[in-house]
């Protein structure tokens, strides 16, 4: 299996959670922790291991907020 690298540009992010929805592997997640200069929620990856680099989080984001990137194995 791939594995890739995601990346938030988190001060863009607005919590929508459509990418926490798209994942397949469901690592994602907004964090309860932090919010972002809007006051919005932001998404992190919350098990990076786990990532297959299949870039349907970045597809889904309205935003585009998301990069996503295939690492070599």
């Amino acid at each position: 299996m791939p594995k890739g690298k995601v990346t938030f540009e988190e001060a863009l992010c607005k919590g929508c959670e459509l990418c926490v929805h798209a994942c397949p592997k469901k690592i994602l997640k907004l964090d309860g922790q932090r919010v972002n200069a809007n006051g919005y929620k932001v998404a992190i990856i919350f098990d990076p291991e786990e990532c297959i680099a299949c870039g349907l989080c970045a597809m889904f984001c309205p935003d585009t907020v998301i990069t996503v990137e295939r690492l070599s194995q």
